[in-house]
């Protein structure tokens, strides 16, 4: 009976992983039918750019709230350890930790992502707080926080639009703030998920993911290549690279 436990557990951790590592690779190169594909490449641009300035080869790299890590891909070089924290343990999260309390020496790392999870923390400024310490002198934080999107879950906290960000990191020694599109992206990607969302009916979420949400994509994205506006005042989403 223990060995059929087993090898029960061993497929159901099997499979967490392939769900895993297949959102993981959606998030980094998502597909047309994708709500968030805008600013999902976009984000993607911007950490390629940001990342291709730093040698990252012997580096010690933090994931805070690393349960999916899609951007590790996207580091140059070989890291010495990468090292992932989430309050959930998963096949590839390390320690099984609060962000507000990283049991994690200080001025240890010289890259720490933080993607996607701010929303989520009770205490959004002592996570800051905690990755600041954490960072060696010199170290550079990589963020992404939301600015525009709806609730999804009981968890889902807290949007972040720029002065609050540069608030946020006002103990870091240089930020770069970047908007993941602009307005117009923001105003599409918010129509493609409130579709997916507020759709109750699995078969016309289905239809709409192939049909008006790849047309929606394509039409912000010709929006941004004609630079039609720089204005971000409804931008969805927000990428920081801090250093310490």
């Amino acid at each position: 009976m223990t060995a059929g436990r087993d090898s029960a557990t061993g497929m159901s951790d099997t499979a967490e992983s392939g769900k895993i590592h297949h959102e993981g690779r959606r998030r980094l190169r998502p597909s047309l039918t994708d709500p968030s594909w805008l600013i999902l490449r976009k984000r993607r641009e911007i950490f390629t750019h940001w990342l291709g300035r730093l040698n990252h080869t012997n580096a010690l790299v933090l994931d805070v709230g690393g349960r999916i890590q899609p951007y590790r891909a996207l580091i140059n070089g070989q890291p010495s350890l990468y090292v992932a924290v989430d309050i959930r343990l998963t096949p590839l999260v390390d320690i099984a930790g609060n962000a507000a309390e990283l049991p994690l020496r200080n001025d240890c790392f010289d890259l720490v992502f933080c993607t996607q999870m701010l929303e989520y923390a009770p205490e959004p400024r002592q996570v800051i707080a905690e990755i600041h310490r954490v960072l060696k002198p010199g170290g550079f934080l990589l963020l992404s926080a939301p600015a525009v999107h709806p609730q999804d879950s009981d968890r889902d906290a807290w949007r972040f639009l720029p002065a609050a960000l540069r608030e946020l990191l006002k103990e870091f020694s240089a930020i770069d703030l970047s908007p993941e599109g602009t307005s117009l992206t923001g105003f599409i990607r918010t129509i493609n998920v409130c579709v997916v969302s507020f759709t109750t009916v699995a078969a016309f979420r289905g239809l709409f993911r192939f049909t008006i949400i790849p047309m929606l994509n394509l039409l912000g994205a010709l929006f941004e290549t004609l630079k039609l506006t720089s204005n971000t005042s409804f931008t969805a989403n927000f990428s920081v690279c801090a250093r310490k």
